[in-house]
């Protein structure tokens, strides 16, 4: 593209020209400029593309990457002028206008309960959090509640028949109900009405709006009993099956993603997610069986040009046009077929996370006597075979807990039931809308995480006073949420683990000689206390993760989500959509803060917990209790050669015995 005489930078909108932007090569530092659109060419999902426009060249230059570039700098905006329209009050148009599955940015609800809130309402809600939270796909779900007042715009209030919020009193229903009716505050915006008698008819209630199609033309039906079906443990659809080989068509929407155009294109890109307890064996690998065609093109050089295969950004093989090897190579001079079409990786399981994405990229390079044509073909296709998969069938389920990147990656373990029927959401006995909003926020990731709504999730005000409150939390995961100024509940909540509340400030209690010895016994030789105690104690504002396990069973996990106070609580959300504060999230104890960002310390004894055949998790125990088998091992030789040194120094003083007896006698 030397010596151009008219470069420029084309923009279409949906497939229609915007206009062309005239490029002065020679020109440093950033041009701004402006176009206006047209409003009509704007509808309610669009693609603005960008081209280089270069017809008039008086050479062909082959090496383009790296004497031009066009940056489309960060900062190029859209601003759009528009006006909120009464929609009317339609219950089929649901999720909108509370939510807009199309919208690029994050999204706002505005959730309302009375003054006289109940369990039950908020089990209703976590439903449709979750169900938000699935749509919301990569963009960030925020959440209000309000107790006892209504929103100036869109909200959805949960209650039972005369439940009063603000101005507004829940109406009298013989069923679980939905209702849209105008905001009293402006009839521009709406307010969804989820009502029912008790916890059943909620459930209900929600089941019915996240399940299936509204009827149109309707602004109140009464729900018919539906049967919500029952989840298997890691049968999430958004994570990958481990019973067998996925193949990538699997794993797309678009078979056509799987194919590039042109010599210069844009990786290839497949995402999955995989249950983060996923174990296997030191040494033992998980087959990714790749099939994939270069062009066949003569201009491309076949020797250099290659297929370069990435996982979540670790480079891990470079595939070649052409088989390598003497023989192939002669095959290949003497016009023979040699091009290899299929290998199959042999990866690590360690590079398997929550969240993956693996990347094909076609390297081709062009002949040094390639036609200019070959430059800016579309016609070249490469393609990775939909037909190509991953298996991990030979991976088994097994973790240990607790491990709070497992928590902010996935949810889990409360997502292994994706349906959370063996989870609680705990909450102080008067929770505040900063932990209501926050327990909402958490129940939209795991929603996001496992493509499930929260159907079977089970909501508690206040620890457990009796004995049946008790023996329901003993068979379930808890995940609490609560400030540290809910002293009366988070003190006994923690109150076996190793975090002690003093002062309204978090600290970490003085490891025990017994347990020390049992943690070194385990395998665990390392922990964090003295750096935990000190970062806690000496930092009076922040929120984050503590995790350990149940109080009321064993092998049973607690993550409580806590803050200093609910100023720091409803900051959070905000702070998970950060990458880097995800990534810096791990061990049983994550603090955030605005200076420090993200610190994590492991305080607390590590327990297994999983799903493996009796005789591997023996192998797997001795495998990762070394000093405990060692000392076994000696204990069992002591005995073992303490009962042999026994029996043959019996042995030895009987033939003594028996051969003074015979000297005696002659």
């Amino acid at each position: 593209m030397s010596q151009a005489l008219d470069t420029s930078l084309r923009l279409m909108l949906n497939g229609q020209d915007l206009g062309s932007i005239r490029l002065n090569q020679t020109a440093d530092g950033n041009n701004l400029y402006r176009i206006y659109v047209p409003s009509a060419m704007v509808v309610g999902k669009n693609n603005l593309s960008f081209s280089v426009s270069d017809d008039n060249t008086l050479s062909c230059d082959r090496d383009l990457t790296d004497k031009y570039w066009v940056t489309i700098l960060p900062g190029t905006h859209m601003q759009l002028s528009s006006q909120i329209l009464d929609t009317g009050r339609d219950l089929s148009h649901f999720p909108r206008p509370f939510f807009d599955p199309q919208s690029m940015k994050g999204s706002s609800l505005a959730f309302l309960f009375s003054s006289t809130l109940k369990p039950d309402a908020e089990e209703a809600a976590s439903m449709l959090a979750s169900y938000f939270g699935l749509h919301a796909s990569n963009r960030s779900v925020d959440f209000s509640v309000l107790l006892d007042a209504l929103p100036a715009q869109n909200g959805i209030l949960f209650g039972e028949p005369g439940d009063k919020i603000g101005a507004l009193t829940l109406p009298q229903v013989t069923g679980p109900t939905l209702q849209v009716i105008n905001n009293p505050q402006n009839p521009v915006y709406k307010l969804l009405l989820v009502v029912g008698r008790n916890g059943v008819e909620l459930r209900q209630a929600a089941w019915q709006l996240i399940s299936m199609p509204l009827p149109a033309r309707q602004d109140v039906i009464q729900v018919q009993e539906q049967a919500i079906p029952e989840r298997q443990p890691y049968d999430a659809p958004r994570w990958i099956d481990t019973s067998r080989p996925v193949y990538l068509r699997e794993l797309t929407q678009d078979i056509q993603s799987l194919t590039a155009s042109g010599l210069y294109h844009d990786g290839i890109r497949i995402g999955f997610r995989a249950a983060p307890d996923l174990f296997m064996w030191d040494g033992d690998h998980f087959p990714v069986d790749i099939g994939y065609r270069f062009p066949a093109d003569s201009g491309i050089d076949e020797d250099h040009s290659k297929l370069d295969v990435t996982l979540n950004g670790t480079f891990l093989y470079s595939l070649p046009v052409n088989k390598r090897g003497l023989l192939e190579g002669l095959w290949r001079k003497l016009v023979g077929d040699s091009r290899q079409e299929r290998y199959t990786l042999e990866l690590a399981p360690y590079l398997i996370y929550g969240d993956n994405q693996m990347q094909f990229y076609f390297f081709l390079r062009p002949k040094p006597d390639a036609p200019c044509s070959l430059l800016t073909s579309n016609t070249l296709k490469s393609r990775i075979d939909p037909d190509s998969s991953i298996d991990l069938s030979r991976t088994h389920h097994l973790s240990l807990l607790p491990n709070l990147s497992y928590y902010v990656g996935a949810s889990f373990p409360f997502t292994r039931m994706a349906d959370f029927s063996q989870t609680v959401m705990l909450l102080p006995a008067k929770p505040q809308a900063a932990e209501l909003a926050t327990l909402m926020a958490m129940a939209a990731r795991a929603g996001n995480a496992t493509g499930i709504t929260l159907n079977r999730v089970t909501v508690q005000f206040g620890l457990p006073t009796g004995a049946g409150a008790a023996e329901r939390l003993a068979i379930k995961d808890i995940l609490a949420v609560a400030s540290l100024k809910q002293a009366a509940f988070v003190q006994p909540l923690a109150a076996k683990s190793r975090f002690a509340l003093r002062n309204g400030l978090l600290s970490v209690r003085e490891r025990r000689l017994t347990d020390r010895l049992n943690n070194y016994l385990n395998g665990h030789l390392f922990s964090h206390d003295r750096e935990a105690d000190r970062y806690l104690t000496s930092t009076d504002a922040w929120r984050g993760f503590l995790s350990f396990e149940s109080p009321w069973t064993a092998k049973r996990v607690v993550v409580l989500v806590t803050a200093t106070n609910d100023d720091q609580l409803v900051k959070l959300n905000q702070d998970l959509q950060s990458a880097a504060i995800n990534a810096g999230i791990r061990g049983d104890v994550a603090v955030i803060n605005n200076e420090n960002g993200v610190r994590s310390f492991s305080v607390g004894a590590l327990f297994p917990r999983g799903e493996m055949p009796w005789y591997m998790r023996v192998l797997w125990y001795a495998n990762q209790h070394i000093i405990l088998l060692a000392v076994c091992g000696l204990l069992i030789s002591l005995l073992i050669g303490s009962g042999i040194y026994l029996l043959l120094a019996r042995h030895a003083a009987k033939r003594l015995a028996h051969s003074t007896n015979n000297n005696q006698g002659h």
